[in-house]
């Protein structure tokens, strides 16, 4: 072995450790991965649900169908999972996550902030130590047990993409360059374009802090460079991303994302905003910003919406008080309503740990470098805006003046760059700290235990004036009737108490963490046995205290999660029906996918529901129960709860069926006129037809139907489905399925004709007279011209990877 080899493994060989050490520990904290189980999430049984047809179709046919029936009444599957031609980042995606799910978005989240702490010059264990931190965090943990896993993905690219845009402003342009590229690349394939906005807010401020600094230094070629560097890479990152990106952008107007065309409420008063989501529905989870000190101490209003309490809390003692046995009592205490906070639901509290927050201070005070203000910013700024309502002035200005800020709801969530932010400030600080003379150490370590004891000491000082009532108190005093009043008070004691002790536990944290530092000043203990140590405090309070929220518990057999759903009788009574129709489940609505996974569904569950099936719901279903709307959306079957709670499947005698001839077309000009209009409206007979959306087709006002006249389902595939049309005139076909006015065509007798909308989301399309074959068929050109630009992007990647690499190499000889 040469002696330039052996440089290099030694180089090397420290992060093969580190990389190592990330695939033991993300395997140790969910190691019932390694016995064949995976973690029961709850969005990802609601996506499986929507899915079903389209797994089912593709293993089928191994082909993509890009559109589903199953939910909402129909949709395109872009945001499903749909699979792309030469979606080549998905494949290096796939390669970087090779362990058992969900083991490998937190081996993700390790490696993410590892190469962000090196491009900033940490040492392996101090790199190591902080990626554990930030892997760690609470949120992202919890984000991983409910199933937000595209959320988890975009958060895990996300120091990737930060290393790579700070190593091209420090004019590291080829090596910071393809960092950035094939990062930002793997953050867009990520899918969750809320966390990639976020992220996008925090590369700003970068941008604009470093261009203040190349202007002071007059430093121009550096900006032309670096912006230049920075655009190619985004360019082909997007590039390479086409296909999905043009596919969103396409779907995002027909989803609740965009702005609604009605403009009047569902209780008929005027709106206030186009925009489809609503300010209250944007800002329903802010976070409060007394709670915001959860942040250092994970309990302080109270945890998660429901905490396991012991025998010695006041609920407990109140409940043996009332003649519960132990048994009995224990099981009321499982689930204990402990959150008083601002937010509706809580899984579990955003705790970035206490020792990480000493160390961030500790980094604000020992950190020379300039570049520690980019991350305080970050930091604060996102923690302003996670307040959303509660902090009206910042939130107001973003949702009304920031583009794109208001297509996007749960606020609170920006906070995720806050926890990149700190653990990256707080390592950091403690590399700084170690390079100080004695004298500055302390007095570095001096201030950082003022701020931090301070906030402690504050903190126990206005516990006298919190009230510990939370949102859902009244619910729970009146749902015990009159044991309400005392378990409340119970209740309050306990959350006291909660308060209490986990201010104490981390005032211990931050104590035992300045002593070491302190004792490493003094020389007691070698700096490398210190870092140690608080690495060891740090993670393991993280741990700690995510085990209490995400734990070996969350985990099922594989087959459980492969079919979470189970067939009721109901489910079995409608699968014996071989007809193609509907199902409306009124139990779950449009918020649940339980119906999709056994049948063509109304419902669903989706963060970007297809907007006018939402309105639809809203307005007709909701507001008037307008059972028309049932039948023209060939919705044969209702599945109701009777008295037991089982579910019961009812007939629906009056559908329309997959299509029919109307007679007459009331025409009106805008969405306004077409909602209103279905109020009344005969759907079987009558169709609503809007002259401004449409104005190139000429829809007579009534047809001939004579009694005889059909149109019949022969074929059905959720991107092809044909009919057998006979009427004695010509007339106005209506189908029971949802327009979408991209991708779809049709053909009559294999002559393309003109697909419009009737009855707010219904299809149409004009057929002569006679018997003739209609066919629908989805072949969505977005998807061909999308995968097209992704492969020449591809190419061109590859040049530039194989360019750069030999650049770096001959610079490296030279």
């Amino acid at each position: 072995m040469s002696s330039e080899t052996t440089n290099t493994f030694k180089k090397i060989y420290p992060h093969l450790l580190v990389v190592l050490g990330f695939i033991i520990v993300a395997l140790l904290y969910f190691s019932p991965v390694l016995s064949n189980k995976v973690i029961y999430q709850s969005d990802i049984v609601q996506y499986t649900g929507m899915a079903k047809e389209q797994i089912d179709f593709r293993a089928k046919t191994g082909d993509e169908p890009y559109w589903t029936n199953s939910a909402f009444g129909g949709m395109p599957t872009y945001q499903l999972g749909a699979k792309y031609p030469h979606n080549y980042v998905k494949a290096l995606d796939s390669a970087i996550r090779f362990l058992p799910r969900p083991a490998d978005y937190l081996f993700v989240y390790f490696v993410g902030f590892y190469i962000l702490l090196a491009s900033l010059g940490m040492k392996p264990l101090r790199s190591f130590i902080g990626a554990l931190a930030f892997g760690f965090s609470t949120y992202l943990i919890i984000i991983l047990g409910v199933g937000h896993n595209a959320k988890a993905h975009a958060i895990a690219y996300m120091p990737m993409v930060l290393a790579g845009v700070l190593l091209v402003f420090r004019k590291h342009y080829i090596k910071g360059g393809l960092l950035t590229l094939f990062a930002a690349a793997l953050e867009i394939n990520a899918n969750h374009f809320q966390m990639t906005y976020y992220l996008l807010l925090l590369l700003i401020i970068v941008g604009v802090y470093y261009m203040a600094v190349y202007i002071k230094q007059k430093d121009f070629k550096a900006i032309g460079t670096s912006v230049a560097v920075l655009l190619g890479a985004a360019v082909l990152s997007i590039g390479a991303n086409a296909t999905n990106l043009m596919a969103t952008s396409e779907y995002t107007k027909f989803s609740t994302r965009s702005n609604s065309e009605l403009t009047y409420q569902p209780d008929g008063s005027a709106k206030v905003s186009s925009n489809a989501m609503s300010y209250d529905y944007i800002t329903e989870y802010s976070y409060g910003i007394f709670e915001s000190l959860n942040l250092i101490s994970p309990r302080l209003t109270g945890g998660a919406n429901t905490e396991k309490l012991g025998a010695d809390s006041e609920v407990y003692k109140f409940f043996k008080t009332v003649g519960a046995d132990d048994r009995q009592a224990t099981e009321m205490v499982a689930n204990t309503p402990t959150y008083w906070g601002d937010q509706p639901i809580v899984a579990a509290p955003a705790y970035i740990g206490a020792v990480v927050f000493f160390l961030f201070v500790l980094g604000i005070f020992a950190e020379k470098r300039s570049i520690k203000y980019l991350f305080i910013a970050g930091a604060l700024f996102s923690l302003m805006l996670s307040w959303g309502k509660n902090f009206p002035v910042l939130t107001d200005f973003f949702i009304n003046y920031i583009p794109m800020y208001n297509k996007f709801r749960a606020v609170s969530s920006i906070q995720v760059i806050l926890e990149l932010c700190m653990p990256a400030l707080a390592i950091m600080g403690l590399y700084a700290y170690s390079k100080l003379e004695k004298e500055e150490q302390l007095a570095s370590l001096k201030k950082t235990g003022i701020v931090a004891g301070s906030i402690i000491v504050l903190l126990f000082l206005v516990k006298g004036t919190l009230s510990f009532t939370g949102l859902h108190d009244d619910y729970y005093r009146s749902s015990y009737g009159d044991l309400g009043p005392g378990f409340i008070r119970a209740l309050i004691e306990d959350r006291k108490s909660i308060y209490t002790a986990d201010l104490i536990r981390s005032f211990v944290l931050m104590a035992a963490s300045a002593v070491v530092l302190f004792f490493c000043t003094k020389g007691k203990i070698k700096t490398q046995i210190a870092v140690a140590i608080i690495g060891v405090l740090m993670v393991g309070d993280l741990v700690l205290v995510d085990r209490n929220y995400v734990n070996d518990s969350n985990f099922v057999l594989a087959s459980q999660m492969n079919k979470p759903f189970q067939e009721t009788p109901a489910d079995k009574m409608i699968l014996n029906d071989t007809e193609h129709f509907r199902v409306y489940e009124l139990n779950g609505g449009f918020n649940s996918a339980r119906a999709s996974f056994f049948h063509n569904s109304l419902g669903g569950y989706h963060a970007a529901k297809p907007r006018r099936m939402q309105e639809l719901a809203d307005y007709q279903l909701g507001q008037n129960s307008n059972m028309e709307i049932l039948n023209m959306l060939n919705v044969k079957y209702i599945i109701q709860k009777d008295e037991e709670g089982r579910d019961i499947p009812l007939v629906n005698d009056n559908v329309n069926g997959n299509a029919w001839f109307v007679s007459t077309v009331q025409k009106v000009q805008d969405a306004d006129g077409e909602m209103k209009a279905l109020t009344g409206l005969k759907t079987k007979k009558q169709a609503v037809f809007n002259t401004t959306m449409f104005k190139d087709i000429a829809v007579k006002d009534t047809y001939a139907v004579d009694s005889l006249a059909t149109i019949e389902l022969k074929s059905y595939a959720p991107n092809k489905i044909v009919y057998e049309s006979n009427n004695s005139a010509d007339g106005l076909a209506v189908f029971s399925e949802v327009y979408y006015p991209h991708g779809w065509t049709a053909k009559v007798d294999n002559v393309k004709v003109p697909i419009f909308s009737v009855d707010y989301v219904l299809r149409a399309v004009e057929l002569p007279k006679g018997k003739h074959t209609v066919e629908f068929t989805f072949e969505p050109e977005v998807i061909s011209k999308g995968s097209m630009i992704a492969l020449i992007s591809s190419i061109i990647i590859i040049l530039i990877t194989a360019a750069g690499v030999y650049l770096s190499v001959k610079k490296r000889e030279e």
